[in-house]
């Protein structure tokens, strides 16, 4: 089996460059490991930026996005038990974000990617990267039973942390950044429409809590929990009084309750590997790079990532040059390495450490009411949530 590129893992960052490419008329094979009802059903990030956004619809990936998704004008900090809302369209010359889950992502591009792209092979596994620093490296990977090999010029590994791309990388030309919180995010899903309209980022003396939402009739909220809690360990409505405790305001603002439907709990944690290109294989998205979830920002450096990959191979067809594909991982970490520092400040900013003393929490009050009182703290905020360009 032959291909121009292959492309390991059909992530919303695998799906998103095999569009890309079959646009610029450039064949792939995508190769995963799960089968289709997995990958549409797996739940994670629904923050979509501005650029990425943009990206989809250019892809022709946009119209039911553009049909159900949420569009965001702004964002509310909560602390102190006062209110202050984060105005992104005027603070950033008419930026917004999308809410628009990853999973609701997958299932467009997959249906574009079968009615017509490439080959797309579920229940593929990659066993391994061979010879990525050749000029013809292969994918040995089993599909039903039998190992086969795929044969590409370029390999991109958007197979997340655990995946065989980044082990195909010697170790003694590598550099690895990271950083673990010692606390995480119980999440639950809930029956119920949100509480308010955009998503509310609370500061409390007890711990962080987030009110998000997938849709007009269901909620998605989370507290911050010591590292290592067990989601079972929590009972509904202790949720939904812990929530209500985190949330509360000196206004009439009430949480509304409902039916819970799952729960869990995210670790937190923020890593980056560098560099993101082994000869002629390259990284994208959380075999890269992963960070918090509190700056909404993985799934769109994910997207990032592969529209660098295909602007620099277009550009590699159309003018013999390979200068973007070497640049591929320094254009990438100047953005990933912002998208870290802004995951840490909001992290920093919001979630109490289980140590912290007195001082770290005026600290921490003091730096919210900076943004809510200083313009150019605000719009520094809001240029960073709704997204670094992109190259």
């Amino acid at each position: 089996m032959r291909t121009t590129v292959g492309i390991v893992g059909a992530g919303p960052a695998g799906l998103l460059l095999a569009r890309l490419l079959h646009n610029a008329g450039i064949d792939s094979v995508v190769l995963e490991s799960r089968d289709r009802a997995y990958v549409e059903q797996r739940q994670r990030a629904g923050i979509l930026e501005q650029g990425t956004v943009d990206v989809l619809r250019a892809a022709g990936a946009g119209e039911r996005m553009d049909r159900v998704g949420l569009r965001h004008d702004g964002i509310e900090l909560r602390f102190a038990r006062q209110r202050h809302r984060v105005d992104f369209p005027a603070l950033t010359g008419g930026r917004s974000v999308m809410v628009y889950a990853q999973t609701e992502v997958c299932k467009d591009l997959i249906a574009l990617q079968l009615a017509d792209g490439g080959p797309l092979l579920f229940e593929a596994e990659a066993l391994a990267v061979e010879d990525a620093d050749t000029d013809h490296p292969r994918i040995r990977f089993r599909h039903e039973g039998v190992e086969d090999v795929l044969e590409c010029d370029w390999v991109v590994g958007c197979d997340g942390f655990w995946g065989v791309a980044r082990q195909a990388i010697p170790a003694a030309s590598t550099r690895v950044f990271e950083r673990t919180y010692p606390f995480g995010w119980l999440g639950i899903l809930a029956d119920v429409p949100p509480s308010h309209d955009e998503l509310v980022y609370a500061r409390h003396d007890r711990g962080f809590a987030l009110l998000s939402m997938r849709s007009p009739s269901v909620s998605r909220l989370y507290l911050q929990v010591p590292e290592g809690t067990d989601a079972q360990a929590w009972g509904d409505e202790e949720i939904w009084d812990e929530l209500e405790r985190r949330f509360e305001t000196d206004d009439d603002w009430k949480l509304a309750r409902g039916e819970i439907t799952q729960k869990s709990v995210t670790p937190m944690r923020s890593y980056v590997h560098e560099p993101m290109r082994h000869g002629r294989l390259f990284l994208a998205g959380d075999a890269a790079h992963i960070v918090p979830p509190t700056g909404a920002k993985g799934l769109n450096l994910a997207v990032g990532d592969v529209v660098t990959f295909a602007r620099a191979l277009t550009h590699r067809g159309e003018t013999g040059s390979t200068a973007l594909l070497d640049a591929y991982s320094e254009t990438c970490l100047r953005r990933v390495w912002q998208a870290e520092r802004f995951s840490y400040d909001m992290t920093t900013l919001l979630h109490r450490a289980p140590d912290a003393t007195p001082f770290e929490d005026r600290l921490q009050l003091a730096r919210l009411e900076r943004i809510a009182s200083s313009r150019a703290a605000e719009t520094d905020l809001a240029e960073a949530y709704t997204g670094f360009p992109f190259g």
